[in-house]
C-alpha cells in the first residue's frame, strides 16, 4: 500500500503519508491513530526521558502479574495526552475489556495499512518460539555466540570439509577410509551416540529411546526393544552417552557410525591395536580435533569465506536496532581473533549504513572464550591490541574493547548488569544456553537452524499426521468395545453377569462373532497404522523423523533440553527483526494429559444445561 510504501522511504514526509490519498484507506479512528503515530516520530519531546514519555529504570522497576521485571517499559505521562490529540476520557473510560477490543481491531488494521506483519502472522518459520516468558524490555544487555548463530554455515559444505579432513587425518592413523563420504543425512542434531555399542540413538522426553542406528544400518523397533527395553538415555553419564548438541556435530556423528561398520566387518587391522566402539569413538573425535586445531579447515573458509557462509543481509540491521534501543551487545565466541574478524567482516561490513564495521555493532568483544568455562570460571583476561592479534594482560573490560579469554562474571562487573537482565544467544545446547542459565542465571535464546525444514515439514505432513490420527482414534474406539466384550466372555466364564443387563442376555454366537469381526479390524488397522507411523516425519528426515518429536505425540530429547535451558528459541537471529527489541514474549500454554478431559467435562455440562 502506498502508507506501507512511504514509510519504507525516509525522503517522504508526514504530509504525504497523511494525504487525502492514503487517508482513504483508512477510517477515521485508524486515520488519527495514524496522525498520532507520526506526530511521535517528529516530536523532539518524545523519548527516554521526554516530558511526554518515561522509560523505567532499574531502581523504580518491579514485577508484572507475570513475574518479569517492568524494567525498561514505557510510561505516558497523562497530562501531556492532549499534545497529541487524544481525548483522555475517550480513552480510559469506559470497561476496559470493549476498550480493549476495539484497540486490538484497530492495532490489527493500522498495522496492516503499515505494511507490518501482525503478531499472530509471525508464527511462521522465521517466529521466535517462547517457552519461558521473557520480557525484552527488560534486558539490559544481549550476548552473541557467532559460529552457527551470527554465522549462518552451508553444512554441507563446512561439515563436509570438517568431514574430509577427519578422515584424512584417520587415514594417516592406518582406519580404512576409502569409498567413505559424507552423508549429512544420517543424523540430525539432538541423537545420542550411544559409545558402548556403536549405536546412535533418539530419545524421547523420558528418556526412553524410540528410534536407534547401529553404524549405519536402522534397527528394528523390536530390536531397539530388545536391546534399550530397560535403559533410559542419561546425559549425565559422559563415559557413555554423547548428545549431538549443535551442527558442528555432525561431521563427526556421520564419521563415527561409518567407522562401527569397518569395525564390525574385520576392516580394521590388528596394526591399529584392539578397539571397542568406546575407544573408536575417541579415536574419531581425535581426528576431527585435530582437523580444528592444526588450522587448515578455517585457513581454507577464511581463504573463500562466500563459499561456506549463507548471508544473511538483515542480520546486521537486526543488532543495529537492539543498540539503538540501548541494549549493550556483546560477543562472545570460542573462535580466535583472525577467524572472528574475518568471517564478521565478510558477513556484517557490506550490509551496515554509513561506513559501520562489525566492531561497532558490539561494546564488548571477546574471542577464545573457553566456553563453557568462561561459564563457570575464571580465567586471564587479555587485551586485543593489534590487528595482528598481539594481546597484553588486562584485569577489566571496558566499551569498545576486543579481548581474548576472561569470564562472565568479569563481564557482568564491568558492565555492571548481572543475572537475568542478560540475554545470551547462541546454537549449542550445552555450552551456550544450559551453562549461562545454571550458573549465571542468564536469559537464554537457543538458535536452531534446521527449525524452518522442520516447521515447512510439519505443515506438509498435517494430512498424513490428520489421517494416522483419525486410524489410531478409530482403533481405540473399535478397541474399547472389544475390551468390554472380552470381559463380559470373562465373566460369563466365571458364571458372573457381564457389565449391563443387555451384556448379560448375549448369546455366546453373537458375543464370539462380535469380537472375531473387532479383532480382525484392530488387526488390518495396526498393518495400515504401522508403516504410517514409520513413514511420519520423514519429509525432514527418512530416518529419524522430526527433530522436536519422538513418536506421534511426544517431544524428543532434545526438545525436552530445548525447553528447559532456552527461554526462547528461534531459527536465525535476523528474525528478531519482525519482533523490536521491545516484545514480550508470553509463553504458550501447556497442554496435560487431562485436559482433553476437561474439555469433555465442560462440553457435557453445555449440553446438560440447554
Amino acid at each position: 500500500m502506498a502508507v506501507a510504501a512511504s514509510l519504507g522511504n525516509p525522503a517522504l514526509t508526514r504530509a504525504t503519508l497523511l494525504s487525502p490519498v492514503n487517508k482513504q484507506h483508512l477510517t477515521s479512528r485508524r486515520a488519527q491513530k495514524m496522525t498520532l503515530c507520526l506526530c511521535a516520530m517528529d516530536s523532539k519531546s518524545v523519548g527516554v526521558g521526554g516530558d511526554v514519555f518515561s522509560v523505567t529504570s532499574s531502581a523504580k522497576s518491579g514485577v508484572d502479574y507475570l513475574g518479569q521485571s517492568t524494567k525498561g517499559d514505557m510510561n505516558v505521562k497523562l497530562e501531556h495526552l492532549d499534545a497529541f490529540g487524544v481525548d483522555g476520557e475517550e480513552t480510559l473510560e469506559g470497561p476496559i475489556e470493549e476498550v480493549a477490543r476495539v484497540e486490538a481491531h484497530e492495532a490489527e488494521d493500522l498495522l496492516r495499512d503499515l505494511g507490518i506483519p501482525s503478531p499472530s502472522s509471525r508464527n511462521s518459520l522465521h517466529g521466535i518460539f517462547c517457552s519461558r516468558t521473557l520480557n525484552l524490555r527488560s534486558i539490559s544487555a544481549i550476548g552473541y555466540d557467532m559460529d552457527y548463530t551470527l554465522m549462518h554455515y552451508n553444512v554441507m559444505a563446512w561439515e563436509g570439509r570438517a568431514y574430509d579432513y577427519c578422515m584424512e587425518n584417520l587415514r594417516n592413523m592406518g582406519f580404512p577410509v576409502n569409498g567413505l563420504a559424507f552423508d549429512p543425512d544420517l543424523v540430525i542434531r539432538g541423537l545420542v551416540i550411544d559409545k558402548e555399542r556403536g549405536n546412535l540413538v533418539k530419545a524421547d522426553r523420558f528418556g526412553y529411546i524410540k528410534r536407534a542406528m547401529h553404524g549405519t544400518k536402522m534397527l528394528s523397533t523390536r530390536d531397539v526393544s530388545e536391546i534399550y527395553g530397560r535403559e533410559l538415555v542419561d546425559l549425565r553419564k559422559e563415559n557413555r552417552w554423547e548428545f549431538l548438541n549443535t551442527l558442528f556435530s555432525v561431521s563427526e556423528a556421520v564419521a563415527y557410525m561409518q567407522m562401527v561398520d569397518r569395525l564390525d566387518d574385520g576392516a580394521i587391522g590388528a596394526a591399529i591395536g584392539p578397539l571397542d566402539y568406546k575407544g573408536l569413538y575417541k579415536a574419531v573425535g581425535k581426528a576431527l580435533f585435530r582437523a580444528h586445531v592444526e588450522g587448515q579447515l578455517k585457513s581454507e573458509i577464511m581463504s573463500n569465506p562466500e563459499l561456506f557462509v549463507e548471508p544473511d543481509p538483515v542480520l546486521p540491521l537486526t543488532l543495529l536496532d537492539q543498540k539503538e534501543a540501548g541494549k549493550k551487545l556483546l560477543l562472545i565466541t570460542n573462535s580466535d581473533y583472525h577467524y572472528t574478524n574475518k568471517m564478521m567482516q565478510h558477513s556484517f561490513n557490506k550490509f551496515l549504513p554509513n561506513d559501520m564495521g562489525w566492531r561497532d555493532l558490539f561494546d564488548i568483544v571477546i574471542v577464545s572464550a573457553r566456553k563453557p568455562e568462561f561459564f563457570q570460571m575464571s580465567h586471564p583476561l587479555y587485551e586485543v591490541v593489534t590487528g595482528e592479534g598481539l594481546m597484553r594482560p588486562c584485569f577489566k573490560a571496558v566499551a569498545g574493547g576486543l579481548y581474548s579469554g576472561g569470564s562472565a562474571q568479569m563481564i557482568e562487573n564491568s558492565l555492571n548488569i548481572h543475572g537475568d537482565e542478560i540475554l545470551y544467544v547462541g546454537d549449542h545446547i550445552y555450552t551456550d544456553v544450559s551453562q549461562s542459565k545454571v550458573h549465571l542465571r542468564w536469559r537464554t535464546a537457543l538458535i536452531l537452524r534446521e527449525l524452518e525444514e522442520e516447521y515447512s515439514a510439519l505443515i506438509h505432513s498435517r494430512g498424513h499426521r490428520a489421517s494416522l490420527i483419525e486410524l489410531i482414534n478409530q482403533k481405540e474406539v473399535v478397541g474399547d468395545l472389544f475390551n468390554q466384550l472380552r470381559l463380559a466372555l470373562q465373566r460369563r466364564t466365571q458364571g458372573r453377569p457381564a457389565q449391563t443387563l443387555a451384556a448379560t442376555n448375549m448369546n455366546d454366537e453373537e458375543l464370539t462373532e462380535s469380537m472375531q469381526k473387532l479383532l480382525i479390524v484392530m488387526q488390518r488397522l495396526d498393518q495400515k497404522v504401522a508403516p504410517m507411523l514409520e513413514a511420519d516425519g520423514e519429509l525432514f528426515n527418512k530416518r529419524w523423523g522430526f527433530l522436536s518429536r519422538a513418536g506421534l505425540w511426544d517431544k524428543s530429547h532434545l526438545m525436552r533440553q530445548i525447553e528447559k535451558y532456552a527461554d526462547i528459541y528461534t531459527s536465525r537471529v535476523s528474525n528478531f527483526l519482525n519482533y523490536t527489541p521491545f516484545t514480550y514474549f508470553r509463553s504458550q500454554e501447556q497442554t496435560l494429559a487431562h485436559d482433553s478431559y476437561s474439555f469433555y467435562c465442560s462440553h457435557e455440562e453445555t449440553t446438560i444445561d440447554k
